[in-house]
């Protein structure tokens, strides 16, 4: 059973002046995010645009937003194929506890960008068998 979708779309200027900027990466982003991210040279900037747009999405899917949740505490991680996984921890993952008891609940995220923009997609699944 879904229990929350949220979708969000950043533009991807927005992030070339925050990698310009010293510590303001470091404060939103993850370190192995970062480091990910780095890695794809020119791409980093698309790469830190659709994570950044996924922590929203996160937020969105979650019916609060963001309020009370470190951003830092929303990791993509991509697995050795490519997909992208949200991790989360933290005042995240309290957030999500708030929202829905059930330990079982799933995370799914879908990233992609073109040209200017970068866009995310959050879905919140829970088994519909169990009770909470």
């Amino acid at each position: 059973m879904i229990i929350g979708i949220g979708i969000d779309m950043v533009q991807v200027q927005r992030m070339n002046k925050w990698m310009e900027t010293p510590g303001l990466t470091e404060r939103y982003f993850h370190p192995e995010e970062l480091q990910y991210s780095m890695i794809n040279g020119n791409n980093a900037v698309f790469s830190l645009a659709a994570r950044f747009a996924a922590k929203e999405a996160f937020g969105k899917a979650l019916g609060t937003g963001l309020e009370g949740i470190e951003l830092k505490d929303i990791m993509i991680k991509n697995k050795e194929n490519g997909q992208p996984e949200l991790h989360i921890f933290g005042t995240a993952l309290r957030a999500l506890e708030k929202k829905c008891t059930d330990p079982s609940v799933k995370i799914h995220v879908s990233l992609s960008h073109e040209k200017e923009h970068a866009m995310a997609m959050v879905i919140l699944e829970k088994d519909s068998r169990t009770a909470n």
